[in-house]
């Protein structure tokens, strides 16, 4: 027989996610986001418009004042882009040399952090749990720490007790793609297993059961059952990765250098803010092409990184 309590306690349980709806569905909710998206977007709207308005206006007034004297050009991206002049940005070959650096850079350690999940979520053997502990751990090592040894393990390899276990890389030109690839995929494995492995483990032991009784191998299993489950969370992660490398400076300027070969264009970015600081007209054009790259990749993938983000936050 149900008793008073718990029928409070039920209905209370019924409530409390509605309330929750209807105070952030809500007039004044609604205004409030809108107020901070239009706060959250008026710094990328000023600085394409300041991208897109001639030179002498950019250097004398503020990009507000452009609806009162609207002019536009697309000189400044042909410049920055484009551009043969030492005065001129040249970042044309700097954001071919981004996409170089940031697709392997997401594939990789998306595909090792998926396998590396799986396994420590659905593949039993002794210290899986430990692994795991550690896995988690890693998360906390700052990436600073481990520049030094990585850049001595690229130049001078692996020496143990005298004896040379692994040669240096000696990765020259643009070689030094693969320096950088692994070192962001060393540093993201802890977070991407970690992401993972709580979605996967989440997923019901009686599917994995019947389709091992079925017949599928685990790799069956990954392909056609796991992956499909767990979709959102690797777009999640995929963003994430992709943000990060994308606006990366110091593991690019350590690992591939500041040339032209192998340089993003983080790297060209700040030599213009140190050597060009004045040329505002160039700074903004080449900002902004910086940004709606990412901008693009967020925007499209944008309701997978939601379900991401939500996916396993409410059961039943």
């Amino acid at each position: 027989m149900t008793t008073l309590t718990e029928t409070v306690a039920r209905t209370r349980a019924v409530t409390a996610p509605q309330r929750v709806r209807r105070r952030l569905t809500s007039r004044v909710a609604s205004a409030v986001a809108i107020v901070i998206a239009v706060l959250w977007t008026t710094p990328t709207f000023g600085l394409l418009l300041s991208s897109l308005r001639p030179e002498d206006q950019i250097k004398s007034t503020g990009w507000w004042t452009f609806f009162s004297d609207p002019q536009l050009t697309l000189e400044n991206y042909q410049e920055v882009l484009f551009g043969t002049s030492s005065s001129s940005g040249q970042m044309m070959s700097f954001l071919i040399n981004s996409i170089v650096i940031t697709i392997p850079s997401v594939l990789l350690p998306l595909a090792l952090s998926t396998f590396a999940a799986y396994a420590l979520a659905w593949l039993p053997f002794r210290g899986r749990e430990w692994i795991y502990i550690g896995v988690f751990a890693l998360q906390i090592v700052p990436l600073q720490m481990a520049l030094v040894p990585l850049l001595s393990f690229f130049s001078q390899g692996v020496e143990v007790f005298g004896l040379q276990v692994l040669p240096g890389w000696e990765l020259e030109g643009s070689a030094r793609f693969v320096q950088v690839w692994f070192a962001h995929t060393c540093f993201a494995l802890p977070l991407g297993i970690f992401l993972i492995h709580n979605f996967m483990a989440e997923l019901p032991g009686d599917l994995m059961e019947a389709a091992r009784v079925d017949g599928a191998t685990h790799g069956t299993i990954l392909r056609k059952l796991v992956l499909p489950l767990v979709g959102p969370a690797l777009a999640t992660f995929g963003i994430f990765q992709f943000l990060w490398v994308w606006n990366d400076l110091l593991v690019a300027l350590i690992f591939a250098g500041g040339t032209a070969e192998t340089a993003p264009m983080t790297v060209r970015l700040a030599q213009m803010a140190g050597t060009k600081g004045n040329e505002w007209q160039r700074l903004t054009s080449g900002a902004f092409v910086s940004v709606v790259i990412p901008l693009a990749v967020f925007l499209s993938m944008q309701r997978y990184f939601v379900r991401g983000l939500l996916a396993g936050s409410v059961k039943g």
